[in-house]
């Protein structure tokens, strides 16, 4: 799993504070390697911390992610499974990652409410049982995250996966749902149908900008329904920009909680590319999760764990869109200039 933050970090409190906000959660048991590319962190790689038989294939894999990412150096972050000992359980990946010319500025190993570093020598700034962990409330990195409009890292990944839990659902949103007519491709007039899908997903846009939701259930179960019509699922995944990508992962998330079995993969699937776009790499994985939970053979689902398994820079996605919402929107509405798309 991957994730990007760009900013400096000076110290070892520093790393540790950034280190949640990567990767959306407090990790316990997990292994956690930055790249660090012109002096800065680009990108974190997270995986749950390796037994014995598969360490040595493992940090293999973190290096090759690194080495994609072009960088020069890498911080490493062991968060042990069990208590501190005179052993350097992070010995592998700094050996890997120095043989791929990457090489290691720090490596911290974290038990408990404590850390040490596996590179300090000093048994005076770096005792046997560890440091104190920093609070993360009080570190720079922190301040500098909320400053820019993220939220605070999850407690843990229960609690980062209840985010998007499903919360009851409506029996009335349910029944407009499923009352919904379905598309007949066979019908030369179904591009009308998908055509009035686009039409209310803008609609909805509307309304969650102006109130932040809607109440409109005619409306939102006419979105859900549409949404399981691939043309209609991906003019709703490139229709984000600079200018309502906020808007939008909040709507996504809203609905993610509402919708129906058997409608959510495919609100599911948008949201979880809308935030590995945004560096949320953590919550993506879980949004797929639920995807796959809601329809186990969901393609885009199965494609996007593909592609964020293989370190996908985010900027792709939206080369994709520029590429791709034009034809969209052509294909719907006939002409781009003449639609009622909100670019």
């Amino acid at each position: 799993m991957t994730t990007h933050i760009a900013t400096e970090l000076n110290s070892s409190h520093d790393l540790l504070a950034a280190v949640p906000f990567m990767v959306g959660y407090h990790p316990t048991n997990s292994l956690v390697a930055m790249a660090i590319v012109n002096g800065k962190v680009s990108m974190a790689m997270r995986v749950d911390f390796p037994t014995a038989d598969i360490m040595d294939a493992t940090c293999h894999t973190i290096a090759m992610h690194l080495v994609r990412e072009k960088a020069s150096e890498a911080i490493v972050v062991g968060y042990l499974p069990g208590p501190f000992d005179d052993t350097n359980p992070l010995a592998t990946i700094c050996d890997v990652l120095e043989q791929h010319d990457v090489k290691v500025k720090e490596s911290l190993k974290v038990s408990g409410d404590r850390f040490v570093s596996t590179l300090c020598q000093n048994p005076t700034c770096c005792p046997l049982e560890g440091n104190p962990l920093p609070q993360l409330s009080e570190s720079r990195v922190s301040v500098e995250q909320i400053a820019a409009g993220n939220p605070m890292p999850y407690v843990d990944l229960d609690h980062l996966k209840d985010s998007i839990a499903s919360i009851d659902v409506d029996p009335e949103l349910q029944e407009l749902v499923e009352r919904q007519p379905s598309i007949d491709y066979d019908d030369p007039a179904f591009v009308s149908l998908q055509r009035l899908g686009a039409e209310a997903v803008n609609e909805l846009v509307e309304e969650f900008s102006a109130a932040g939701i809607s109440t409109n259930k005619p409306l939102i179960a006419l979105v859900i329904a549409r949404l399981t019509d691939l043309q209609v699922r991906d003019y709703a995944m490139g229709m984000v920009n600079a200018d309502n990508s906020i808007t939008l992962w909040d709507m996504w998330r809203w609905l993610l909680t509402i919708a129906p079995a058997g409608y959510i993969a495919p609100i599911a699937s948008i949201f979880a590319v809308m935030s590995y776009e945004r560096g949320d790499g953590a919550l993506a994985q879980r949004a797929l999760d639920r995807a796959l939970a809601d329809n186990s053979t969901y393609p885009m689902a199965k494609l996007l764990r593909r592609t964020f398994a293989a370190g996908w820079p985010p900027s792709a996605f939206a080369q994709m869109r520029s590429e791709l919402h034009p034809k969209i929107c052509e294909s719907l509405f006939g002409s781009v200039g003449t639609s009622k798309v909100r670019q």
